[in-house]
């Protein structure tokens, strides 16, 4: 009972912090196409601004497998009007921050500093998503930084490494089989003109989200962007053709082995929807579903009280580390994966074992109400917590719109996982997480043959 009256503070707290941003969160569309979304935050006198480009990794093809994220370090190197490394020492003179980041389905760009300065961001923005100058010298210098930046990620780190694999595996003909980074044999064979090509398709106002979130008025926000933003020209750039994943048929297996580590490690991979597939037309994917899967990932790796780490880390002890992810935000269909180390008693056999018992188990008896309003509890207090961030604030908003769901999902999503009963976690683990689905991916300690 105590538990069940915590949630519902929490969720009567959460939904009045939902309304009051909802009134704060203003959205203006550009004539070019460019689309702003504004939210107020007087709590301080600071504004985060994010320019949002649709287009990652899950865009390219094979040949030019990280030429976004090859892109987003030249963004950096300068225009005619600001001169490379100027940007950046124009934000740190302004007692500012800023960097960038890609994905598999958008690039993001960002500053924070006081709010008086987001004009300057404008301004600083507009001129680079028309005017870079691609210089040939500079790009030789940063895919160096670039190859070097796989090299130390992922390269000589044997877990991302397995992830990398496993993903590769996992994925036949889905766009997500490509690294972010891009394989480093389409590193080393990129060109200038591969980034020119890029960015004159996708870099433009109506492939663009621009995300204020700080102490701004709104209405002056959407002058100062119609003022640097509204002279640039559209480019009606083209959707990528669809790739969508190819049935499976089966278990898919892939080891490797690595000197560089003394621990084997396990990795297993579902193929689920996300919210796109759910919200798609025609889609034989009911939008309750996802939430089940998100209440199930937490059921079985949400937090120290949650199956995987109680049983199998506590208590019988076959686990060091033990862990579920999933991730209801993407473009495109994605994984439930499962990362797990053994304990130095037991083998990485013994550990699939163990996680697949965990599954039939929920697949067999639905979690209990006790279960299920602790994942409730745990999820509404890291979005409340979440929002005492303006920079995660403007994260959300950014992520949903570039991968093409309304902004405004985030304030239905507590209603919705609230909503979820046991037995609808217990069909979605029996619907999805079944063996024609799934990759398992081992990663052995000692010499590479």
């Amino acid at each position: 009972m105590r538990q069940i009256a915590r949630l519902f503070f929490i969720c009567a707290l959460f939904s009045f912090t939902l309304a009051h941003a909802a009134d704060r969160t203003h959205e203006y569309l550009l004539s070019n196409g460019l689309k702003l979304i504004v939210q107020e935050d007087h709590r301080a006198p600071v504004a985060v601004v994010q320019v949002w480009y649709r287009v990652g990794s899950s865009f390219e093809y094979d040949g030019i497998t990280g030429v976004s994220h090859a892109l987003e370090h030249m963004m950096f190197k300068g225009t005619e009007k600001i001169p490379s490394g100027r940007f950046s020492e124009i934000v740190a003179d302004q007692g500012g921050e800023e960097n960038a980041f890609t994905s598999s389905d958008y690039t993001a760009y960002f500053q924070t500093w006081s709010s008086d300065n987001v004009e300057l961001s404008f301004e600083l923005e507009a001129d680079r998503m028309l005017n870079l100058m691609l210089s040939d010298a500079e790009f030789k210098n940063e895919i160096r930084v670039v190859l070097e930046e796989r090299r130390l990620r992922t390269d000589d780190n044997p877990l991302a490494l397995l992830g990398e694999l496993a993903r590769s595996v996992a994925f036949q003909t889905s766009p997500y089989r490509h690294p972010v980074i891009g394989w480093a044999s389409d590193l080393q064979s990129m060109r200038i003109d591969d980034l020119r090509t890029w960015y004159k398709r996708w870099y433009a106002p109506d492939n663009a989200t621009v995300v204020v979130v700080g102490d701004v008025i709104p209405d002056k926000v959407f002058a100062l962007a119609k003022k640097h933003f509204g002279p640039l020209p559209p480019r009606s750039p083209r959707a990528p053709k669809s790739r969508p994943e190819v049935e499976q048929y089966g278990i898919k297996t892939v080891s490797m082995t690595s000197d560089k580590t003394r621990v084997p490690q396990l990795y297993m991979a579902y193929k689920v929807p996300t919210l796109n597939s759910a919200l798609a037309k025609n889609s034989l994917v009911e939008e309750w579903e996802i939430y089940a899967l998100d209440a199930l990932s937490g059921a079985l790796g949400g937090g120290p009280s949650a199956r995987l780490p109680r049983e199998l880390i506590r208590e019988t002890k076959i686990a060091a580390t033990a862990s579920a992810n999933y991730s209801s935000i993407s473009r495109l269909a994605s994984l439930f994966s499962f990362s797990a180390t053994p304990s130095a008693e037991h083998s990485l056999e013994e550990l699939e074992g163990a996680i697949l018992g965990q599954i039939e188990r929920l697949q067999r008896e639905p979690p209990t109400s006790a279960e299920l309003e602790r994942i409730k509890t745990q999820v509404v207090a890291e979005r409340i917590y979440q929002r005492d961030s303006m920079f995660y604030e403007g994260l959300i908003i950014g992520t949903l719109e570039s991968v093409g769901l309304d902004w405004r999902v985030k304030d239905d999503y507590v209603e919705k996982l609230s909503a979820i009963t046991p037995n609808q976690i217990q069909a979605v683990a029996v619907k999805y997480l079944v063996p024609k689905g799934l990759t398992v991916a081992k990663l052995f300690p000692g010499a590479e043959s």
